[in-house]
């Protein structure tokens, strides 16, 4: 089970990496190159940055629970 979860984890650490590093700095980030430079009238920002929002909250939530799970694993 501990392998399960520590594979999961590294999965989900390499999204978390690529995830963040698609975010737009000050200057724009990787996610102009996919269409993330086009804005909407929405709360000022376009809709790809607030899809790598969402889905970099959801990746991290995930992380967070893989590392709890392995901890209560390991402990048990």
């Amino acid at each position: 089970m501990v392998a399960a979860l520590s594979t999961l984890m590294s999965i989900l650490s390499l999204m978390l990496i690529v995830l963040i590093l698609l975010h737009r700095g000050k200057g724009g980030g990787l996610s102009d190159m996919f269409g993330g430079g086009f804005s909407s009238s929405y709360a000022g920002s376009s809709t790809v940055q607030r899809f790598l929002n969402q889905v970099t909250i959801y990746v991290g939530i995930l992380w967070f629970f893989s590392i709890v799970a392995i901890g209560l694993e390991l402990k048990g």
